[in-house]
């Protein structure tokens, strides 16, 4: 251990020296601004304006000359006293320099000398600035290892620290900058008793509901349809889990496929769909009334079909998040209590209930917040039930706008999401779940008890039957003339609108309309499904094993994103990114950058289950026959954490091509994306073009989720048999 210890020195100090010639090259050679039309010539790097008479942006280069100077010197420059506060203030000083430049040009001053012609545009950083705060960023990881944090692993300093450093820039910062608009009166003038004033307007916490005098407040209502629906998704997906893990029959994978099919449908569609079913004239509808000779009514608008639309939608997140906390689960404990003369129901309660317990905490609290978040279901079905997502998308896009309230109310709803996660953390306690150990694992796991399976199959078959007749006339709807009025004829029109294409001397052209969204779609998703399956899984390693100062504040940070409604993401982000120094607005990078942040607590949740079951002795193993961080984390914790790989790459490419709410704001007409085609579809009253795109657009994600499955595989503990037809499980006796 020693010797490997004096190993890892000189890699260490050649980490810290890379990060340090790094920013060099970022300030010395490569272009510090972006624009090189507002400067004296293309490609300048931050010394050539230094020396042309920009002094604001040489102390920078002088700490870096300092700091290469003290590596010059020999030994590890990282543990000099001087290093980290000369790192801190060179990030700092950049980062001041970034936000000196406003939407009306430069603001400190001097820099007017730097952009004469600022209403010609204002620069944002360049590949030097970029890099250089990205070289400073991970030399901020090298000083705080060398100085014992993370127990000094280096990987899981640079981890932790870059983290910290998106969450900042892409969370924190935009979230900010919308909230402060809440003490912010339209004139600019800070205004603390408007916001007192908005904050406790009857309209958001009246109780006329409850009393029988009238309609409830907003946040009553997202509070109610927020606990029922996370309440029932959370048992509709543990009974589905329960059924493909541990009962066996012959369509066990019909019913897995039925159970994720809900996750791949845009926005809007299950709201027609279920209007179709439900709606005044709607196909049981008007079955029900002649059968039961009762007058049609508009039941279904409101909390009842909100309520069956996000139940469909959230059941395939917790189907997936408690599947893979019971194929987590260790047989042999199972086993163990049936040899002690348990009875199955016994066995299921005292050994894997319990065992559960992380599982259904993390399904529960993701159901809830997307509950919360939720904008596509009440859009549509929501009649007379207002909800916060849907007011504070009003008062952004509606005739009034009137951010300030909406970031109110973004704070409302903020807090809300606190609650429940507080309420999480107190009802897992301290106890442990650890069930994956380095023990060899001769268990197979124990079969649902009776009662059990009776009533996981009396949950599951009306969900069933349920999910079926909504996508029975998804299937139809984009292949009649008018679903919305009941027009069958058949006709391929609408898939001819959105996907025409010819084949000619000049090779594949594209016509339809829809393809600019498509193409959009898949590049975005594509690239944001491993990042955010990265970001997710290195976080909950970095939460569940790694300890280090403001780990709490870390985990709360990471669930930040997923806790602000998308309508407030998205208009946060272009506010906040529509100008200097990180002016990305109408590109492709500023929709995969809000997917993956707005994603990634649903890998982190669902890594943090896993990882709860599985004891640290494998991880201390590797590390004392010296394996660092990364190795560690790549050959023994993610082999064990695959079916969180798979639910995180699958909620992340699946969002990323049926997300709304927030791209409604950052789709431009070169990035269009396939849900705001959609949107645009439904608005028009174009029911069946916008059911003939889901279609498709569903086809392509059965595919894609297919080939995710086959990437990723999945883990197998204890006597697993290969012959097919055999149970995993041992049979009931």
């Amino acid at each position: 251990m020693i010797a490997a210890r004096a190993t890892a020195a000189p890699v260490l100090r050649r980490a810290g020296i890379a990060w340090l010639g790094l920013l060099l090259a970022a300030l010395l050679l490569l272009p510090w601004f972006r624009d090189a039309a507002l400067l004296d010539g293309p490609g300048a790097s931050a010394l050539a304006h230094g020396l042309a008479g920009r002094v604001w942006l040489l102390p920078p280069i002088a700490i870096a000359l300092v700091l290469a100077a003290m590596a010059a010197r020999g030994g590890d420059f990282r543990r000099h006293p001087a290093a980290g506060p000369l790192v801190v203030a060179a990030l700092g000083w950049i980062v001041a320099q970034g936000f000196a430049i406003g939407l009306r040009g430069p603001s400190l001053p001097g820099l007017e000398t730097l952009f004469p012609a600022a209403a010609a545009g204002q620069p944002g950083f360049g590949w030097g600035g970029f890099l250089a705060a990205i070289a400073l960023v991970g030399l901020v990881a090298e000083v705080a290892a060398a100085r014992g944090f993370c127990r000094g692993d280096r990987f899981a300093s640079l981890c932790v620290t870059m983290i910290v450093a998106l969450l900042a820039t892409f969370v924190f910062f935009p979230i900010i900058k919308l909230g402060l608009t809440a003490f912010i009166a339209p004139d600019g003038s800070f205004a603390l008793a408007q916001f007192g004033e908005r904050l406790s307007a009857p309209a958001l916490w009246r109780l006329d509901c409850l009393t029988g005098g009238g309609r409830c407040g907003v946040v009553i209502n997202t509070l109610v349809l927020g606990i029922l629906a996370a309440t029932l998704s959370t048992l509709l997906g543990l009974a589905l889990a329960l059924l493909v893990a541990r009962a066996d029959f012959r369509f066990k994978q019909t019913l897995r496929a039925i159970s994720i099919l809900p996750i791949i449908t845009p926005p809007f569609v299950v709201g027609v769909a279920i209007i179709v079913l439900f709606g005044r004239t709607g196909v049981l509808t008007q079955f029900g009334a002649e059968l039961l000779d009762v007058r049609p009514t508009r039941w279904v608008y409101g909390l009842p079909g909100i309520l069956m639309a996000q139940v469909l939608a959230f059941s395939p997140i917790t189907f997936l998040v408690l599947l893979s906390t019971l194929e987590a689960i260790n047989p042999t404990l199972e086993e163990a209590s049936k040899t002690l003369g348990a009875r199955p129901l016994t066995t299921f309660r005292t050994v894997t209930w319990p065992l559960l317990r992380p599982g259904l905490a993390a399904a529960f609290l993701i159901a809830f917040i997307e509950s919360l978040a939720d904008f596509g279901n009440p859009i549509v079905l929501g009649g007379g039930y207002e909800v916060l997502s849907t007011r504070i998308y009003f008062a952004v896009v509606g005739a009034r706008y009137d951010l300030g309230n909406a970031a109110t109310m973004a704070m409302v709803l903020l807090s809300l999401t606190l609650v429940a996660f507080w309420l999480q953390m107190r009802w897992l306690g301290r106890r442990s779940y650890v069930t994956v150990t380095g023990k060899s694992d001769n268990g197979l796991a124990a079969p649902l008890p009776g009662f059990v399976k009776v009533l996981a199959v009396a949950i599951a078959i009306p969900w069933v039957l349920f999910t079926v007749g909504v996508y029975a006339i998804v299937a139809a709807g984009g292949f009649v003339a008018d679903i919305g009025r009941f027009d069958l004829t058949p006709t391929f029109r609408h898939l001819v609108t959105a996907f025409n294409f010819e084949i000619g001397a000049g090779g594949l052209q594209l016509y339809g309309s829809a393809w600019n969204s498509m193409i959009t779609t898949l590049w975005v998703s594509a690239i944001a499904a491993p990042l955010t399956t990265l970001v997710g899984i290195l976080t909950a390693w970095l939460v569940a094993r790694q300890d280090f100062a403001g780990k709490r504040a870390f985990e709360f940070g990471t669930m930040l994103s997923f806790a602000i409604p998308g309508t407030v993401v998205g208009v946060s982000y272009v506010a906040a990114f529509n100008v200097p120094p990180i002016d990305i607005t109408g590109t492709m990078a500023i929709l995969v950058i809000c997917f993956v942040f707005r994603n990634m607590p649903v890998g982190m949740r669902a890594g943090m289950a896993a990882l709860a079951q599985i004891d640290r002795s494998m991880e201390e193993a590797s590390q004392t026959i010296g394996a660092g961080g990364a190795t560690t984390l790549r050959k023994v914790v993610l082999p064990l954490v695959r079916p969180a790989i798979f639910t995180a790459l699958v909620y992340s490419f699946v969002t990323a091509m049926t997300a709304v709410s927030a791209v409604i704001f950052l789709v431009s007409a070169r990035h269009n994306m396939a849900t705001a085609y959609i949107m645009g579809r439904v608005e028009n009253g174009e029911f069946a073009l916008a059911i003939a795109y889901s279609a498709v657009l569903m086809l392509v994600m059965i595919v894609c989720v297919a080939a995710i499955q086959m990437m990723v595989g999945e883990r197998r503990l204890g006597r697993r048999r290969e012959a097919r037809g055999q149970p995993a499980y041992a049979p009931a006796e």
